[in-house]
C-alpha cells in the first residue's frame, strides 16, 4: 500500500481533495486569466511523444493497479475533468481513471492521463473541493511540466521520472523489490535538482489550477480548503522519507491559496448536493467503503443512501432488498440515471430480460451518447442473444475511445454469439486483444492477434486490417520512454 501510494506522488502531483455539486454556477470573464502560454515547441518532448508516454502508463497503472471499471462513475468524473479541460487548449484525455484505494490522491500523466483514487471521493464533502484537485492536475499537465522537467535536468529527467512511474506501477505486486530498487536508484541521482524543481511546478499548478477551476465555475475557496484537508492527512504518509513527497504541503502554499482565492468573486458551494452525495455513498459502497449497517441509517431519511443500499443489496444479490430500497429512492427522485441503472441489474439478476429490455430501452434511445446506459443496454441484449445489435452500439464507443476496456469486453461477449459468422472467431479474437492490449497485457494481446491473423488469412480486408492493428501494437511496445 505504501508504494502504490508512492506512485501518485511519482505521477507529477500528490494532490487530495473532497467534492461535491455539479450545479452549474455563472463562469467569470477571461480576462481574469494569467496562464503563462506553454507551446508545443517548449521541451524536448513533442506532443506525440507526450501521448505515447500516457498512453504507455494508462497500460501499466491497468495491469499493476486496482482501477475500478464502472461506466456511471467514470462518466460523473469525466464531465468535471471536461468542464475543466474546456478551458485549456488540451484535447480529449487519454483517459480518467479510479483507483479503488482509500488513500486521498490524484496524479496526472503527460498526454492527458488523469486518476482520482477513491478514498479521495469519499473523503470528499463538495465537488468543488474534487474540482479543485482535477483542476490542478490538468495545470500539470497543461504547463507542460513533464517535459520542462526534462529540459531543465538536461535529458536525464524523462527517463528518471519514467521509470519512477513504472517502477512504482510494478512495485505494487506482492514481490516489491524490484520497482523499488528502480525507484530509488531514479530518485536518488536527481533528488536535489528534483524537488527543487517539482516545488515550483506545484505553486504554478496552484495558481493556474485556481484560475482553470474559477473559469469552469468551481468555487475557488475549495481549493484552500483542501490544502487544508490535505495537511491534517499527512500522518498517512509520513514514516516515508521526504524524498518520496515531492509535492510537499507547506504553509506557504497554503496561505497563497487562500488569499488568492479571496480575491476572486464568491462562488458558493452548494452545502447540500444530492447529486453529489449519490456519487459519495455509491463510490463507497462499490469499494467496501460502507457497512450494511452504516446505509441503513442513512438510507432512514435519505434517498442518497436508499440508492447506495439498493447498490449494496444488489452486490450481494439480494434483490427483493434491493428492489425495496430502490422505490423507496423514486420517491424522493423523480429520475435518475443510477436508478435506472440499478434497475436493470435486479431483472437481470432475476433473468427477468423482457423487464430489463423494456425499462432501458426507452432511456438509452433517448440520450443515445450516455456511456453508461449505453452499455447497460448492450448487456441486455447480449443476454437476449442479440448480438449484432449490441454490437452495432458499441462500435461508436470504441471508435471514439480506443482505450475504453469495458466496450471491448462487450464487443467479445457480442463476437462470441455470432458463430455464424465466417469471422466469429477472428472477431473473438480482435476484440480480446484490444481488451488485453488496454489492460497492460501487451504480450497476451499480440499473441492474441497472430492467432486472428492466421484464420483470416483468406479475407483480403480483415487480414489488412489485423496486420495494420498488430504491427502497431509491435512497433509501441518496443519504444522506449
Amino acid at each position: 500500500m505504501a508504494l502504490k501510494r508512492v506512485l501518485l506522488t511519482a505521477g507529477l502531483s500528490l494532490i487530495t481533495a473532497i467534492g461535491s455539486a455539479q450545479s452549474f454556477y455563472p463562469v467569470p470573464q477571461a480576462s481574469q486569466f494569467d496562464v503563462p502560454e506553454i507551446t508545443s515547441g517548449v521541451g524536448l518532448i513533442d506532443q506525440q511523444n507526450e501521448r505515447f508516454i500516457g498512453e504507455q502508463v494508462f497500460r501499466e497503472v491497468q495491469q499493476q493497479m486496482p482501477v475500478l471499471q464502472d461506466p456511471w462513475l467514470e462518466d460523473q468524473f469525466l464531465y468535471v475533468f471536461s468542464r475543466v479541460l474546456s478551458q485549456t487548449q488540451l484535447g480529449q484525455p487519454i483517459g480518467v481513471l479510479l483507483i479503488n484505494d482509500p488513500q486521498i490522491n490524484a496524479f496526472a500523466v503527460p498526454g492527458g492521463l488523469f486518476a482520482l483514487n477513491t478514498g479521495l471521493i469519499t473523503s470528499a464533502r463538495n465537488m468543488d473541493e474534487v474540482a479543485g484537485v482535477i483542476a490542478h492536475e490538468v495545470a500539470h499537465v497543461s504547463q507542460r511540466h513533464y517535459s520542462r522537467s526534462k529540459e531543465a535536468f538536461k535529458g536525464q529527467g524523462l527517463l528518471a521520472l519514467a521509470g519512477v512511474l513504472v517502477g512504482a506501477a510494478l512495485a505494487t505486486q506482492a514481490d516489491g523489490d524490484a520497482g523499488t530498487a528502480i525507484m530509488l536508484g531514479s530518485q536518488a541521482a536527481l533528488m536535489d535538482q528534483q524537488l527543487t524543481y517539482s516545488r515550483n511546478q506545484e505553486r504554478e499548478a496552484d495558481r493556474i489550477g485556481m484560475q482553470y477551476m474559477y473559469a469552469a465555475g468551481y468555487n475557488p475557496e475549495s481549493m484552500a480548503d483542501f490544502f487544508e484537508i490535505m495537511q491534517r492527512s499527512t500522518s498517512r504518509v509520513s514514516f516515508l522519507p521526504d524524498f518520496w513527497l515531492t509535492h510537499p504541503l507547506t504553509t506557504e502554499r497554503m496561505s497563497e491559496a487562500r488569499l488568492r482565492a479571496q480575491q476572486l468573486s464568491k462562488v458558493h458551494s452548494a452545502p447540500d448536493d444530492l447529486d453529489f452525495a449519490i456519487l459519495k455513498w455509491y463510490t463507497a459502497v462499490v469499494t467496501n467503503q460502507a457497512t450494511e449497517s452504516q446505509l441503513k441509517a442513512l438510507a432512514a431519511n435519505n434517498s442518497a443512501g436508499q440508492l447506495a443500499l439498493a447498490t449494496f443489496y444488489v452486490k450481494r444479490g439480494e434483490y427483493a432488498e434491493a428492489q425495496q430500497m430502490l422505490n423507496q429512492a423514486r420517491q424522493g427522485l423523480k429520475q435518475h440515471h443510477l436508478i435506472t441503472l440499478l434497475q436493470i441489474d435486479i431483472y437481470l439478476g432475476q433473468n427477468q430480460l423482457a423487464q430489463a429490455y423494456q425499462s432501458i430501452s426507452v432511456q438509452q434511445r433517448i440520450m443515445p451518447e450516455n456511456r453508461a446506459l449505453a452499455f447497460k443496454f448492450a448487456e441486455v441484449l447480449i443476454r437476449q442473444q442479440q448480438a449484432e445489435q449490441a454490437q452495432s452500439l458499441l462500435q461508436g464507443f470504441t471508435q471514439k475511445n480506443p482505450q475504453d476496456i469495458v466496450a471491448w469486453h462487450l464487443l467479445q461477449q457480442t463476437a462470441a454469439l455470432q458463430r455464424q459468422s465466417p469471422l466469429h472467431t477472428v472477431n473473438v479474437l480482435r476484440y480480446r486483444a484490444e481488451a488485453e492490449y488496454w489492460s497492460g497485457q501487451e504480450e497476451t494481446a499480440i499473441k492474441s492477434l497472430l492467432h486472428a491473423q492466421r484464420l483470416a488469412k483468406n479475407n483480403m480486408a480483415m487480414s489488412a486490417t489485423i496486420d495494420n492493428r498488430l504491427k502497431q501494437m509491435q512497433r509501441e511496445r518496443q519504444m522506449k520512454i
